[in-house]
């Protein structure tokens, strides 16, 4: 499965929770661990932690796999890694704190929609 493949897979799973403010960054030619990053919000921290889960879940029933998941106690910033993409859900205070678009300024905004 390629990278645009999950891609297309973790947006349409971030969009069936109502995720919001789907960023999909393509940065490639910044890092090599790594094709595409995902950023999405959740207006909770239940919210955050389901929308995480059924990301790894729709990867992994895709036949997709999935390296880890961090962030999974506090669900405040759930990190889902698989492998070429990597998916960041966050509460809406922790995204703008840290702000991952800024800092990945350099990295070419893709189409999030499914």
């Amino acid at each position: 499965m390629n990278a645009a493949e999950i891609t297309h897979i973790a947006v349409a799973a971030l969009e069936e929770i109502k995720g919001k403010d789907i960023t999909v960054l393509e940065v490639a030619h910044l890092t090599p661990l790594f094709e595409t990053m995902i950023i999405a919000s959740g207006d909770s921290g239940r919210q955050v932690k389901a929308l995480a889960n059924n990301v790894r879940e729709k990867i992994k029933e895709a036949g997709g796999t999935i390296l880890g998941m961090e962030g999974e106690n506090a669900a405040e910033w759930v990190l889902v890694d698989a492998g070429d993409v990597i998916v960041h859900v966050m509460h809406p205070a922790v995204r703008e704190h840290y702000n991952l678009e800024e800092l990945w300024g350099a990295a070419a905004r893709a189409r999030a929609a499914a």
